[in-house]
């Protein structure tokens, strides 16, 4: 498989290891100081015939590839992903991931490397293009991760190197955020103060739609007389431009409106066409509110005037109140995750699973109720739970004329063992 020779130099005698590769190609290494023993030509030379016999061999030249070059290959392969969550990963790529690790070769990162530097993006300190560097939150921190983790993923998968030393890392946790649910009377004080978008408002905190979803319904999407809505397209807006593609799930849906909607409804369509937008002015995608002015903030003000204990919800804040006033209505989770299209009824659970506690009330009060009613009944406490009386039972014996012994609340049975 190889052979060892040595050879003079001015520090003295080296060796150079020869061996040919899975594809038969001559390669060499040199400068080994000893034949034989720990860290020796010998030893290199058996640890390359063991991974050629394993299938394991990296080619030396393939790991000497720097995460630069491999990082643009990676982002043009992320096509699949969404608009929006491809620009996240740009973002995170050309910020963070590329100034710390665009000139280092593959086979020079080290476990330990990677996590400090998550260390470093939670502290502000990591390498980063940013002007005046900040602390990333864990959201932040685990997608920077991820973008070095899926470029070593590959370079794994094409043997450049022979295992992902950004697996397996130490994340910060997410801690999600408190979800916001308006009550039918908060939802009613908000949209009165949203002027021509309070329909748009009443219209989000009824069906679910996330604010693109909704932004990109035309008139001939909606069924009037059933009172549903295909959601067909999501229009969202990725670095000062709107995208228009397909819903987050990639799936259409239908979700279903109320009857105090439809009047609304009709007076978006009035005088617009089927292809027509239904919210705006028909024809160019409406913005989203930002979190610092605007007519949304302009409209939570007015409604906090009037009740100084109003929250501060955001616009996503009003598809959590979807799911929270149709569950409160009676809906079962099953039918919250079509609403809202998630992928399972998993999903709708974990996001909100505070708004079922009190289903486990609910279901111990009917169990209660279904034992009483049956059980009670079959031992003779009929279907208020309450005792029925029964005569006095007498038991007698053969040297016992009689004892008299006091209703048992039941009418006792034969029991055969």
């Amino acid at each position: 498989m190889g052979s060892i020779e040595p050879y003079e130099t001015s520090g003295g005698r080296r060796y150079r290891v020869r061996y040919r590769d899975p594809e038969h190609r001559s390669r060499e290494k040199a400068g080994f100081r000893t034949k034989n023993g720990p860290g020796s030509a010998t030893e290199f030379l058996a640890s390359v015939t063991v991974d050629m016999t394993r299938g394991d061999y990296i080619e030396p030249a393939a790991s000497r590839v720097t995460v630069g070059r491999l990082g643009p290959t990676w982002l043009d392969a992320q096509a699949h992903l969404k608009p929006s969550s491809a620009a996240a990963l740009e973002g995170a790529w050309r910020v963070y991931v590329e100034p710390r690790w665009g000139q280092t070769p593959i086979s020079r990162i080290r476990h330990s490397d990677v996590q400090t530097w998550i260390g470093e993006l939670r502290a502000g300190t990591a390498p980063t293009t940013r002007s005046i560097p900040r602390p990333l939150g864990a959201s932040s921190v685990i997608r920077c991760a991820g973008v070095l983790a899926g470029i070593l993923d590959v370079a794994v998968k094409d043997r450049r190197i022979s295992s992902n030393p950004a697996r397996g890392v130490n994340l910060p946790r997410k801690t999600g955020k408190r979800h916001i649910y308006l009550s039918h009377a908060q939802v009613e004080l908000l949209a009165s103060n949203c002027g021509q978008h309070a329909t748009l408002v009443r219209f989000l905190c009824y069906t679910g739609l996330r604010w693109g979803e909704a932004i990109a319904l035309r008139v001939q999407d909606l069924d009037m007389f059933r009172r549903r809505v295909e959601v067909v397209e999501n229009a969202v807006r990725v670095n000062a431009k709107i995208i228009v593609g397909t819903p987050k799930s990639h799936r259409s849906r239908v979700v279903l409106f109320p009857k105090f909607l439809v009047m609304e409804i009709a007076k978006q369509c009035e005088g617009r066409t089927r292809e027509d937008l239904l919210f705006g002015n028909g024809k160019a995608y409406l913005n989203q509110p930002t979190a610092h002015g605007g007519w949304y903030r302009s409209a939570i003000a007015k409604a906090r005037a009037v009740d100084s204990t109003f929250p501060s919800p955001t616009i996503h804040d009003l598809r959590h109140t979807a799911a929270s006033l149709a569950i409160s209505a009676g809906a079962n989770v099953k039918a919250v995750q079509r609403m809202l299209g998630h992928a399972s009824a998993a999903m709708t659970l974990d996001v909100y699973a505070d708004l079922f506690d009190e289903d486990l009330d609910a279901v111990t009060v009917a169990l209660d109720k279904a034992r009483s009613e049956s059980v009670g009944f079959l031992w003779g406490l009929g279907h208020s739970g309450a005792p029925e009386p029964s005569p006095n039972v007498t038991l007698t014996g053969e040297n016992d004329p009689g004892t008299s012994v006091p209703p048992l609340g039941f009418e006792p049975r034969l029991c055969r063992f």
